[in-house]
């Protein structure tokens, strides 16, 4: 099973855990920029109009930086709505690391304002460690060799960046107890990896609770859930399973997913006996 969007074909990272440039990302780069060009606007001007900092708007044209969906749909507005850029965006080489199907959630995740998640199956890749990660590495199958394994990670440490650098996000997780009982990588990996999500619990906008192993009434038996909310207050859901993720737009769908995340809240145990039995297990170990 593939979970959380790893493992790809790309060929490596740029610097500062950017993708690394691709045809494809030059090309809609050039694009952009020659659009931009005949519409007169300098990269500052254009930035403000598409709410992107002249720097985003730098990177984006000389194909260092996966445009956002956000920035793609503005930037047809302010351009003419050609239609062009939205064509191009499916066609773009996906980010290092990351699966193709899971590469518009990605995108996705790094501008929301509000984050959940409910994991049944493993630590979410958003609280992983690096030893955890592989661990699970090593009982892929098809097995993975040493450069799929090292973008893995690149690509988690990308996307974990986004809990301390995005402060006034919500990130709310909820994980069952038996994600810390089974030991994937054995105890001093199962130390590691309940430390870490200690210390990340530690920041004020990070909600972590654990669902108990023995639970009466749990309104999650369907499986995970993940939740986004965009910068205009749209919700979205996304479902992954064997090799294939499902990005969610329905409103009534995602609707059903909100109220069963909402219950689990109350079923599972508060943010502080969260704390305090994930304080227990580690000392159990």
């Amino acid at each position: 099973m593939v979970v959380d969007g790893a493992v790809g074909t790309g060929t490596g990272t740029g610097t500062g855990g950017e993708p690394e440039s691709s045809d494809s990302l030059r090309t809609f780069g050039a694009v952009v920029q020659a659009l931009r060009e005949h519409a007169g606007l300098s990269r500052e001007e254009f930035g403000e109009r598409v709410r992107f900092s002249k720097h985003t708007v730098a990177s984006v044209e000389l194909g260092r930086r996966m445009p956002d969906p956000a920035f793609v749909e503005r930037a047809e507005e302010v351009l003419g709505n050609t239609g062009a850029l939205r064509k191009a965006v499916g066609h773009l080489a996906r980010q290092p690391g990351l699966a193709v199907w899971f590469r518009q959630w990605a995108r996705m995740e790094a501008s929301a304002i509000t984050l959940y998640t409910y994991e049944c199956r493993m630590i979410p890749g958003l609280l992983q460690t690096e030893a955890y990660v592989r661990a699970m590495s090593a009982d892929q199958l098809p097995p993975l060799d040493d450069a799929q394994i090292e973008e893995r990670w690149a690509a988690r440490t990308k996307r974990q960046r986004l809990l301390r650098e995005r402060p006034n996000t919500t990130f709310g997780f909820i994980l069952e107890e038996h994600l810390f009982l089974r030991r994937t990588g054995g105890a001093e990996v199962t130390r590691g990896i309940i430390d870490h999500v200690l210390e990340i619990s530690e920041l004020r906008n990070i909600d972590i609770q654990v669902m108990p192993l023995l639970q009466a009434s749990h309104s999650g038996l369907q499986g995970p859930i993940r939740l986004s909310e965009t910068l205009e207050n749209r919700w979205f859901a996304y479902n992954e399973g064997q090799e294939s993720g499902q990005l969610i737009s329905d409103s009534k769908v995602v609707s059903v997913l909100q109220r069963r995340y909402a219950r689990m809240r109350s079923q599972a145990l508060t943010i502080q006996d969260s704390v305090s039995l994930l304080q227990r297990m580690r000392g159990d170990l």
